[in-house]
């Protein structure tokens, strides 16, 4: 018998798939009915039709998701780049489901939007670690940018100075897109205070309110973030082409960034009265923006699924006759290590940074990293080797950071 179950588990990339279909319908045959006898008791109103034909699009786009996440863990055979890759794939089927609770329940819709707007600057984070990580496996990054011609400003930023290329480029990248990283979360969190305090104001933009002073922090946020993945991805397109980059960074733009401005416009247009509700009152407004934009996202991420199972397709990472063990692939997907360290950096560099322009001091180093999702701490000193002067507290080894105690 246990030799039996040993066997089974051996084999658990035959039986991996038919599981998960059958547990899908089964989900489908139990939940579907209720909700159907639920809209039919309460006489199919149109906010039922909304739940429905949301709904159909929604968990359509999760199983489709679901298939391309588990190929990856069951091919799991390039764990830099499948490990972001996964992570971004889970994000159809949170945008689906976050956005079918708030067609069943808009008026606390703001919780669970916090979620899915976390996720999405957690998105954006290991799009910019997928690059990374697929160049640098290819070449010394660092090195290959100090050689090429200078990659200038996008209009209207013609007048700023130049990124000096090489390890100052990838320093401003990368920490511009992580800023929304810490941005989108801290604003979400501020987003629920400030609703729980009476005070937000969801999709009002009087200045009374706390609703259009967060939007316009994410919104500037969100375009630094965006301005920096589209200057890595100029200085690099010739070397990305490979890849096959375009696709990746349609649908990263159009789920996060086009998503985003989307719900800024329904909030304007209802506003303004251009969509107007049968209740004058700011709450029906708010209501009616809010199942809207979740609305559209339902279907939109039926879209998004198909798109990225060709963008990030799990077939290129197909090796024949490998073998991968599954609970390592699971494990490795939901291991943020890797986060906590380039944040931990993040805030150590930007407090650094704070400190030297308060003491008159600008010059500084990066020191040119070498492997990125493997952080290890810094022993020794050598010239050139450190990003710090004499009053610096921290060192950086490109994604890792250490405290150092001065002599």
């Amino acid at each position: 018998m246990p030799g039996g179950f040993s066997d089974c588990l051996s084999q658990w990339r035959q039986w991996i798939r038919p599981l998960f279909i059958l547990t899908y319908a089964l989900a489908a045959l139990i939940f579907v009915p209720i909700f159907l006898i639920q809209s039919i008791e309460e006489g199919f109103q149109k906010r039922n039709k909304e739940v429905w034909i949301g709904g159909i699009f929604a968990w359509v786009a999760i199983p489709v998701s679901f298939w391309e996440i588990i190929q990856h863990v069951v091919h799991y055979t390039t764990p830099k780049l499948q490990k972001h890759i996964i992570r971004i794939l889970w994000m159809v089927p949170i945008y689906a489901v976050n956005a079918w609770l708030g067609l069943i329940n808009p008026e606390n819709s703001l919780y669970v939007d916090s979620l899915r707007e976390c996720y999405e600057a957690y998105v954006i984070y290991n799009f910019m670690k997928y690059l990374l990580n697929y160049l640098n496996m290819e070449m010394d990054l660092e090195a290959s940018l100090e050689i090429k011609p200078q990659v200038k400003h996008i209009f209207p930023f013609c007048c700023l100075p130049d990124w000096e290329m090489g390890r100052e480029f990838i320093h401003i990248c990368k920490h511009g897109i992580l800023q929304y990283t810490v941005v989108r979360p801290a604003t979400s969190v501020i987003s629920v205070i400030c609703h729980l305090s009476g005070v937000y104001g969801g999709g009002d933009f009087r200045a009374n309110v706390a609703y259009p002073y967060i939007l316009g922090i994410n919104n500037v946020s969100q375009f630094v973030a965006m301005y920096c993945l589209v200057m890595f991805y100029k200085a690099n397109i010739h070397e990305l082409r490979p890849m096959k980059p375009f696709p990746k960074f349609f649908c990263i733009k159009a789920v996060v960034f086009l998503t985003f401005f989307q719900g800024v416009i329904i909030d304007m247009l209802v506003y303004q009265g251009f969509i107007k509700t049968t209740s004058d009152t700011h709450e029906a407004e708010h209501d009616l923006s809010t199942r809207l934009q979740d609305f559209l996202l339902c279907i939109e991420m039926c879209l998004a699924a198909i798109a990225h199972h060709y963008a990030f397709s799990y077939e290129p990472y197909v090796v024949p006759g490998s073998k991968q063990s599954c609970c390592q692939a699971f494990i490795a997907m939901w291991d943020v290590s890797d986060v906590q360290s380039d944040i931990q950096e993040h805030f150590g560099i930007v407090g650094s940074s704070i400190s030297r322009r308060i003491r008159g001091r600008n010059m500084y180093t990066i020191p040119r990293g070498t492997d990125q999702d493997s952080p290890s701490s810094v022993s020794t000193t050598a010239p050139g080797s450190l990003y710090q002067n004499e009053c610096d507290e921290f060192v950086i080894n490109y994604g890792t950071i250490t405290s150092i105690q001065k002599p």
